[in-house]
């Protein structure tokens, strides 16, 4: 239908016809807006579709998602981002923060580990073992500071991703601080930390006697005394 005017609408096209003269309505500025606006939206929907492609890509060599995928009749990309959202959400939410970022920890690290254990090559070895001391020494320190962990906010999605950082090979934190702080630190205070170690040693070896000790005695007590009840019993 042809118009003269300037419809109520801008985002409606004004037909014109060969007939139409020199000085028909021209195409409005917000009518612009909205074909730029729709384009810049199909650009990013391209996008995300082409990165969730290449996730699908990556998630092929995991059996498991394949399996999961058939189960629940869902695409595992999609599963996929739907867990990692889950996990940012909780994370800032401080719903079980604490044990997801125990989770993630030791999970993935240990089963590495056992990979690269049963695996001839000695060079994920080492990367694995520098991971497990930063994480001990990263406990440590967490440890002594755990009365101002509260008062940080959001501390456990720093935590996770400084987990994260430390432990995925693209990242290599752990090796990055060990090469950088920890190794001269541990050097420096070798025979510091054994003399601690071995005095530690000593003190749980003399409380573990005497525990035992104390034990014995408790035992022995018990048993005299239900050998005099039984012995006033038969009286």
């Amino acid at each position: 239908k042809q118009s003269k005017g300037i419809t109520s609408n801008p985002i409606e096209v004004e037909l014109t016809t060969p007939h139409t003269p020199a000085t028909a309505t021209p195409i409005t500025t917000t009518h612009t807006y909205y074909i730029l606006q729709a384009q810049l939206h199909c650009s990013k929907m391209d996008t995300v579709q082409e990165k969730m492609g290449d996730l699908r890509t990556k998630l092929d060599s995991i059996p498991a998602l394949d399996k999961a995928e058939k189960t629940v009749k869902i695409p595992k990309e999609q599963m996929v981002v739907g867990v990692v959202v889950l996990m940012v959400v909780f994370i800032f939410a401080g719903v079980g923060a604490g044990v997801l970022c125990s989770m993630v920890g030791f999970v993935y690290p240990a089963f590495k580990s056992f990979e690269a254990i049963e695996t001839k090559n000695r060079g994920d070895d080492v990367q694995w073992l520098v991971y497990w001391i930063v994480f001990a020494f990263f406990s440590l320190i967490e440890s002594f500071i755990d009365f101002l962990i509260y008062w940080i906010p959001f501390y456990y999605a720093f935590k996770l991703a400084f987990l994260l950082w430390a432990m995925l090979p693209q990242t290599k934190g752990a090796k990055f601080l060990y090469d950088s702080f920890l190794k001269d630190f541990l050097k420096k205070n070798e025979s510091r930390i054994d003399a601690a170690m071995a005095d530690a040693k000593k003190s749980a070896d003399a409380i573990a006697s005497e525990l035992a000790s104390a034990t014995g005695e408790l035992a022995t007590a018990a048993a005299k005394a239900t050998s005099v009840a039984e012995t006033k019993k038969d009286e």
